[in-house]
């Protein structure tokens, strides 16, 4: 079978879902199925031909300011000619769509279906019915911020997208899906009802995964790596990923500043880009704990299996709708515990009191208190790492994944096949 991948993004160095879609690619390939990729490029120069993590990679330019992603990303009419060409050249059997919001546009599933490959769309975020990531769910505190009100209406769009709000956009995202997507997956249960909510089809779930590493890091790299950061006799937590107000990065701080006077030792790693980490220091400086942070920098590859292989509890306290947490697997590999939001799929991950904990990170004393459960009892803390580990290898590896995804792409050449 001939797989082909549309993501907007291809450097796996930026995300974890991008990671996944190459240990995908490679274990299709090991399983005697061709798999490549076309994405995006700012830059004109990379136009072309890449090999990225031993995949294919047909990189098309696109660049434009962003506030117009409610119009280009339905239909971005200069991507499509180019891609018509990788169409009628690969010949896919089916079309893998990932993440096209943005570049590659939901235009490019209808250039799949019109090229007769048979059409699976699968939803890492919110963004087929919303415009960003989705916080306004909830109900702020007069619902106890325990509202799953996620369908979206204008009432609620129009306020927050202001300009950027396109009428008939969500209206036009549905069409494509009905008409060109022969399998729609969604990456957690918790997405699913989300995509329901608003009027979309959805086919199955299959939750994400990662391709277990044959080597863990080695005590010798993990004393490097505390050196480096002056991270020696520390106590450590982390928060990872792509830096965003919604990723409860305040609501940590705040956490922080419950926690130091019980843990003065306690060291809060920031994984992700420094300059970003930047925007929220004087939040930490306000808060009394900007002394208490470590900003890492991005990491990858050894450094970033160091960072979450040296921590004690991995937290991710999004205070939007986290539609799965592919940081909670990585630190589960490490046999660490994780602390995750209550909102959206992370209670899918992790299993509450047997592998880490699940909280409301708007109650910041009560999601404080599981991250102290867990340092002030290290014999705890190794068990859950240890079942988070044992339910990583039974539930999550890319093993299992690939072989739900040939699944849907038969079903998805059937239904081609039968009109």
């Amino acid at each position: 079978m001939r797989v082909l991948f549309l993501n907007d993004l291809h450097d796996p160095r930026i995300g974890s879902s991008i990671r996944q879609m190459y240990q995908h690619a490679a274990r299709l390939r090991e399983l005697g199925h061709a798999a490549a990729v076309v994405s995006v490029t700012s830059d004109p120069a990379q136009v072309g031909v890449r090999t990225i993590e031993e995949s294919e990679v047909h990189l098309l330019h696109s660049d434009y300011p962003l506030r117009f992603r409610a119009w280009v990303g339905l239909r971005n009419a200069r991507l499509l000619g180019p891609l018509r060409a990788i169409l009628r050249a690969w010949k896919p059997d089916v079309v893998h769509s990932q993440i096209v919001h943005t570049h590659l546009s939901y235009a490019a599933l209808t250039e799949a279906r019109a090229a007769g490959a048979g059409v699976v769309f699968t939803a890492h975020d919110s963004m087929t019915f919303c415009y960003q990531k989705l916080d306004c769910f909830h109900g702020g505190p007069e619902h106890g911020f325990s509202l799953k009100d996620y369908r979206a209406y204008w009432q609620k769009c129009i306020p927050c997208q202001r300009l950027r709000f396109r009428p008939g956009r969500n209206a036009a995202i549905r069409a494509v899906l009905a008409r060109d997507v022969d399998r729609f997956t969604v990456v957690s249960d918790e997405l699913g009802e989300a995509v329901r909510a608003n009027g979309i089809r959805v086919d199955r779930t299959i939750h994400n995964a990662l391709a277990l590493k044959q080597h863990l890091p080695a005590a010798d790299a993990l004393a490097a790596f505390r050196a480096r950061f002056g991270l020696q006799g520390k106590r450590l937590i982390a928060i990872g990923g792509r830096l965003h107000q919604l990723k409860g990065v305040k609501e940590m701080f705040r956490m922080l500043a419950h926690l130091r006077a019980e843990f003065p030792d306690l060291r809060l790693l920031v994984l992700g880009r420094e300059d970003v980490y930047r925007g929220f220091e004087p939040a930490a400086r306000e808060l009394g704990v900007a002394d208490l942070v470590v900003p890492t920098g991005w990491l990858d590859g050894a450094d970033l299996d160091c960072a979450y292989a040296a921590l004690d509890v991995l937290v991710s306290p999004s205070i939007c709708f986290e539609t799965f947490g592919l940081v909670n697997l990585e630190a589960m590999e490490m046999s660490r515990p994780v602390v995750v939001t209550s909102f959206g799929g992370c209670p899918e991950v992790v299993e509450p009191g047997v592998t880490g904990f699940v909280a409301n990170p708007f109650d910041t004393q009560g999601f404080s208190e599981c991250i102290a459960r867990l340092l002030r009892e290290p014999e705890l803390a190794a068990r859950m790492g240890a079942a988070g580990r044992q339910r990583l290898e039974q539930l999550f590896t890319i093993e299992r994944l690939a072989d739900e995804f040939l699944e849907e792409y038969e079903l998805a050449l059937a239904k081609r096949r039968t009109g």
